[in-house]
């Protein structure tokens, strides 16, 4: 297995991992980036983004991150195509495998490696993806003012989504797997007050349907034990509420994360408890994962990988 050693090695390819790029090759760090299972991140599956800072007018997800690739690039960044496959963060130089073939000695990582939103295993998810799926209120409600919406979920995510969504949208239907809601009991409160929100309990989505995008969703509630009634709902919009799965697992024996798996680091830096490991971007934000938030975050993670070389003589 072939080995390269490099000052500063970046995982992933989104919002966070390019624009620690750009730090860092405007500071002469020779950055190597590899893109990860998606490259350009959460973002390429993105129509259109309307609230990153700088575009009045919106801008594909496909080409905000190309946009900043070629600005990573502008400033000597290697991109390679490439999956981190296993991590050995137990001393300096620490040791990321690529693909299971090749190792890259780093004196410096940042982990830009996102989190993957969790879909119901649907077909239909795939075949309506920008086109009245999403996985973000936040990022694609705007869409849907005065139309009609469904989220899946019931836990607190589910609810504050089911809250933000209603504020656009004539109606919110709130699919609901279990008899209850899991959200606290404040968010329960807010969802049955709304008047925009009906919650559907015991109830599954199964499909979609529509001709050039999502037009209803094919629901089956349960009644009773062995009893059941399905039928469809007319919807505009589809949004998947139950949570998403940060990409740690190799990183999860030296690096400490919550229940869920984001990376935690010192408050209010990307610094992780090894010096030199830094975690940007949405595998290490379990609140706000917005594009302009993983940016900020990969700034900062290539301020401070910047400043760990200095201050250990390595640059």
């Amino acid at each position: 297995m072939s080995t390269e050693k490099v000052k500063c090695l970046i995982i992933g390819s989104g919002p966070a991992g390019y624009t620690a790029a750009i730090y860092t090759g405007r500071a002469n760090l020779f950055p190597v980036l590899y893109e990860g299972i998606q490259p350009g991140g959460q973002l390429t599956i993105t129509t259109e983004v309307e609230n990153f800072p700088g575009y009045p007018e919106g801008i594909g997800g496909v080409q905000l991150m190309e946009d900043l690739r070629k600005q990573a690039e502008r400033f000597g960044v290697e991109i390679r195509s490439g999956i981190a496959t296993a991590a050995d963060l137990s001393k300096r130089p620490y040791r990321i495998t690529i693909d299971d073939e090749k190792v890259i000695e780093a004196e410096t990582i940042i982990i830009s490696t996102g989190a993957t939103a969790k879909y119901l295993g649907l077909a239909d998810e795939q075949k309506y993806a920008g086109m009245g799926v999403s996985a973000c209120a936040t990022c694609d409600g705007f869409f849907y003012r005065k139309k009609t919406v469904a989220v899946v979920g019931g836990g607190d995510t589910a609810c504050e989504e089911a809250i933000y969504l209603a504020g656009l949208a004539k109606q919110v239907y709130l699919i609901v797997r279990k008899p209850f809601l899991r959200a606290s009991k404040i968010m329960q409160e807010r969802v049955m007050n709304h008047p925009n929100i009906q919650v559907l309990f015991e109830h599954n989505a199964t499909g979609l349907y529509g001709e050039n995008g999502v037009e209803g969703v094919h629901l089956v509630k349960r009644l009773g034990e062995s009893n059941e009634e399905r039928y469809d709902v007319a919807i505009d919009g589809f949004f998947l509420a139950i949570g998403h799965k940060p990409n740690s697992d190799i990183f999860k024996e030296y690096l400490d994360t919550d229940e869920t798996g984001y990376i935690l680091t010192e408050e209010n830096t990307p610094c992780t408890k090894v010096p030199g490991v830094f975690a940007a971007g949405d595998v290490a934000d379990p609140h706000y994962r917005q594009a302009i938030t993983a940016a900020g975050s990969g700034c900062k993670a290539a301020i401070e990988a910047e400043r760990y070389l200095s201050a250990n003589n390595l640059l």
